[in-house]
């Protein structure tokens, strides 16, 4: 079988799975709002009334600008709910201009460089014996396995977040929603 042909059986298994795709005709709903690939990362982000955690800890950090320029990036974005799974008072203290810096550490580790798709993670886990590695623009690692029918994310603490929407177009790179905020 040949890795074009086994990529593309990984990517219908993938959609089948449950990690919805979106082709760039549609815009998926998120957090109740429709996405639009014709808005950048942020543009986006401020409409979901899943992600107002994350938009804040963005605007906290200050990394509105860098996530509206022209990138491409590709943003794993934890809902509220991931957030509310932090110990209590965490987001809180993050928030503070005085844990900025640990703050946009945490934020960067979400954010690979480039625009990479559902599609390209399974083709990548093909290639490496079910396994796919990326490096963070933090300068971390995350890892990529298929886990029951999604697909599951291994931070550098032993966490595992799960993809819960996937391939959020954006113009300036993708955003695929996550249910666990991952850890450096």
């Amino acid at each position: 079988m040949s890795p074009t042909f086994r990529a593309s059986i990984v990517a219908i298994a993938l959609v089948a799975g449950g990690a919805a795709l979106a082709s760039p005709s549609q815009n998926p709903m998120v957090g109740g709002a429709a996405m639009y690939p014709t808005r950048n990362i942020i543009e986006n982000a401020v409409n979901s009334k899943d992600h107002t955690t994350l938009v804040a800890a963005v605007k906290a950090a200050d990394l509105v600008e860098t996530l509206s320029s022209p990138g491409p990036f590709t943003v794993f974005a934890p809902t509220n709910a991931a957030f509310a799974k932090l110990p209590a008072g965490t987001v809180d203290t993050l928030i503070k201009p005085e844990n900025k810096g640990t703050l946009t550490t945490i934020l960067t580790y979400h954010v690979l460089p480039g625009k990479i798709s559902a599609a390209m993670i399974a083709a990548n886990a093909n290639a490496h014996m079910g396994k796919a590695t990326y490096t963070t623009v933090q300068g971390g690692t995350l890892t990529f396995m298929k886990s029951g029918k999604s697909w599951a994310i291994k931070d550098a603490k032993g966490g595992i977040a799960r993809i819960a929407i996937a391939d959020v177009n954006q113009s300036n790179g993708v955003i695929h929603v996550i249910d666990t905020v991952l850890m450096p």
